[in-house]
Formats: C-alpha cells, sequence, structure tokens
C-alpha cells in the first residue's frame, strides 16, 4: 500500500494535524562549524562517494526513491542518536522555547496509546484514521494530558516540528542533516542494502529496530517489546556508529521534498561524468523531508524504514513519532607553521 504515511497528513484547524504556512522559504543556512570535541555524541564521518537510492526495487513510486545515483559528500559529523527527551529538556530550560504543539494546544497521537478524557479527543485524521488531534499532547505529554516523559529521559523527542528542531540546532551550534547526509550516515558504509545492518529485517530472530509488528492499526504483537517509542540506544548501531536511523521515530532533514530530486540528481551526474556534490534538494517546496520511518511501519502499509525510503511532511507537522538528529560541519585543520 502507498498511501499517506505514518505522520498524519495535514488537514484544516481543529482536526488539524499540521497545516502548510511556508512556501518558498529560503533553505537553512549552515552554522559555523564546530570545533572537534565541543559536542559530545557527535560521530565523524569521513564522507565520500556512495550510492543513493533504492537498489531493490521496493520503493513506491510517487516518492521518487531512485534512480540509484552516487553522491559525493565531504567530511561532517552527526549526531549518533536522535535528540532525546533530556536533551530537549535541557535546550527548553536554557532558551524558554516554546513550541509548535504548545503554542497551538494540540499535538498528533496515536489512537491505541491514546487513554485521557475523550473530550480532548479533537477529531481524527481522515485520511489516516488511526491519528487523533489530541488537545495538550506535547513533547512533555506525548500520548496527552496525563502522560509524562518521566521514565523516558532517553528516548527519542517527539511532538516537535522542523521548526522547533531548527531552534535546538541553533542552540546547540548545529544544522538538520542534508537528506544526502542522512542518507550516507544511515547506511553505515553499506551501499545497496536495506537496512543499516543488511537486508533481512530480523537477522536471527533477533530485532534490531522499532516498527510495527501484527495487523496494522489495530494488533501490535510488540514482538520487539514497544508500543511507542524505544530508548535512543536500544538497538546495536551501525558500521558508522549511528544508533536507530530507521524504526523508532521519522526524522526531519533539512530538504524540500520533491519526488524528481533523484532523477534530475542523477541527470546531472551523468551529463556531468561524475557524481553530484553535496546535493541540498530543491530551493523550495510545501515539505520537507523525513526520514528513516517510524515504530508504527509495517511492510503491509508504510514499509518506508528501508534506508533509501523517503517520505515528507508540512515544516509545522507535529506527532508522536517525529523527532530529529543533528550535524556539523567539520572545522578545517589549520596548516602547520614551518
Amino acid at each position: 500500500m502507498s498511501g499517506p504515511c505514518c505522520v498524519p497528513a495535514p488537514e484544516p484547524e481543529p482536526l488539524g494535524l499540521g497545516t502548510i504556512r511556508r512556501i518558498g522559504a529560503p533553505p537553512a543556512t549552515r552554522p559555523p562549524a564546530l570545533p572537534r570535541k565541543r559536542r559530545r555524541g557527535l560521530v565523524d564521518l569521513p564522507g565520500g562517494t556512495f550510492a543513493r537510492g533504492d537498489s531493490t526495487g521496493e520503493g513506491y513510486p510517487a516518492d521518487g526513491e531512485g534512480p540509484v545515483h552516487d553522491v559525493t559528500l565531504p567530511p561532517f559529523r552527526i549526531d549518533a542518536t536522535t535528540v532525546t527527551n533530556e536533551e530537549f529538556a535541557r535546550f527548553v530550560k536554557a532558551t524558554g522555547h516554546v513550541t509548535t504543539a504548545e503554542r497551538e494546544g494540540f499535538s498528533a497521537v496515536f489512537h491505541l496509546t491514546f487513554t485521557g478524557d475523550p473530550r480532548d479527543v479533537l477529531g481524527r485524521s481522515p485520511d489516516t484514521p488511526w491519528w487523533l488531534g489530541v488537545r495538550g499532547a506535547t513533547w512533555r505529554s506525548p500520548e496527552g494530558p496525563g502522560s509524562s516523559i518521566r521514565q523516558r529521559s532517553h528516548h527519542p523527542v517527539v511532538h516537535v516540528s522542523y521548526d522547533d528542531a531548527l531552534a535546538y540546532c541553533a542552540w546547540a551550534g548545529t544544522r538538520l542533516p542534508t537528506e544526502a547526509e542522512w542518507e550516507y550516515a544511515a547506511r553505515g558504509g553499506l551501499d545497496g542494502a536495506r537496512f543499516p545492518w543488511g537486508d533481512e529485517l530480523v537477522p536471527g530472530g533477533v530485532h534490531r529496530c522499532n516498527v510495527w509488528q501484527g495487523d496494522f492499526p489495530e494488533v501490535n504483537t510488540l514482538d520487539d517489546g514497544f508500543l511507542t517509542t524505544a530508548p535512543a540506544k536500544h538497538y546495536a548501531p551501525n558500521g558508522f556508529g549511528i544508533y536507530q536511523s530507521v524504526g523508532n521515530v521519522w526524522e526531519w532533514c533539512a530538504d524540500w521534498f520533491s519526488p524528481t530530486c533523484y532523477a534530475d540528481c542523477a541527470a546531472a551526474a551523468s551529463s556531468a561524468g561524475r557524481a553530484v556534490a553535496d546535493p541540498r534538494g530543491p530551493d523550495e517546496g510545501l515539505t520537507r523531508v523525513m526520514r528513516g520511518g517510524s515504530f508504527l511501519c509495517h511492510e503491509s502499509y508504510c514499509h518506508r524504514y528501508r534506508v533509501s525510503a523517503r517520505s515528507s511532511s508540512p515544516p509545522d507537522s507535529t506527532a508522536a513519532n517525529l523527532g530529529f538528529r543533528c550535524v556539523a560541519d567539520v572545522a578545517p585543520t589549520a596548516p602547520h607553521a614551518g
């Protein structure tokens, strides 16, 4: 099935699980490169050339996962994990930031996880009725009023919009990854593989990521132990030391989304006779790229927890399965005096 993905589509308020507000806004600028060791948790990646896109033919045509094409990236640094509740709480304490969901007064909660007062349910998304618009659902209360992150400090922060992610990055001296950087890091050096660890979803019967098991969207057998998010380091990292780049939560990327972006890059590479260098996506658009899938993805409905899979959402979308991780440029090495 290739219908709407597991982050709800935008609808008019009050059902609203996100509204389109920004068209053609300038892309986020890169902050100055961070000196090495300034932020703990950032993994140094060497950059280089890799094959971007769907090598197995499993992508949804409308997502534009192909054709596969070579991309070259300079060295950069990326968070080993998605930003956690503990890290986001430090940011909020330091800046007083109020998230999009807090300002709007509601966010999207998966129907099986909501246990609050029915009067707090403002509506359902008509295309994805398992999503409820819940009054008071925020990063602090992921399932709505009465829920808490008290025991989830090391879980990924959720209910954060693209704008919230940018605000965090500005405070941390980082930025959001480009889509190309995200895929390079997520692959962990395995070009052409479905997942960060290889081609088999559950190798040797061992779960390697947090996705849906059972009959979506009504029955989750919880074979991996989680109905919602897992701790950000629960599963083994990939070959680059990156944790849970697929499953658990969707991750915002810097790029505007276009279903023809890969085709355009492949044509440019063919014309130039070399790999595309550090692509940034289109200059404008309606939605921003998000990558990696989430705990709600299942092959029967949303097979987008493969490393090549793409999706997108409006910049002010917020939901219980949407987070982010940060990157930074590598500071140039000063030449030796001599």
